[in-house]
């Protein structure tokens, strides 16, 4: 192989310039055109994929916090106690076995979390495991 000596390389060295000008026109472009554009209606923020995800049926989902985790292991015990009834059947049906898992495991939360909530988790989390708790007496009493 021979190497052609008259071969030339030519660098552009002002491409990164040319990357700037074109990302200016386009932010340029697209200001003015939702400026032209007035809407009726402000356009929400932006949500962050922690706080609301899209679920597959179409809604967002709520912000994960200790508040919803207890309010789904109540809203367990609950329908286990005959409280509420079962989503699939539609029927009350009644599990205290189920019912005072979901208690203890609360419990444990309870426990664990101890001087590491803030005063509405903690007030939160006290009155549920009560009520639950009364409401678990009362429907064992009988059996």
């Amino acid at each position: 192989m021979s190497e052609d000596p008259e071969k030339k390389i030519v660098v552009d060295s002002d491409w990164k310039t040319q990357v700037r000008q074109e990302k200016e026109k386009l932010q340029g472009e697209t200001s003015s055109e939702a400026s032209s554009e007035p809407s009726s209606q402000p356009e929400p923020a932006p949500v962050p994929p922690a706080e609301a995800s899209p679920s597959p049926g179409g809604y967002a989902l709520p912000k994960p916090d200790f508040t919803l985790l207890i309010s789904m292991l109540a809203t367990q015990a609950f329908s286990a106690l005959g409280q509420i009834p079962d989503p699939a059947s539609g029927k009350i049906q009644k599990h205290p076995e189920v019912a005072k898992h979901m208690i203890d495991l609360l419990g444990v939360l309870e426990e664990k979390t101890k001087g590491n909530l803030e005063a509405q988790e903690k007030l939160a989390l006290e009155s549920i495991l009560h009520e639950l708790r009364m409401v678990y007496v009362a429907a064992t009493q009988g059996t």
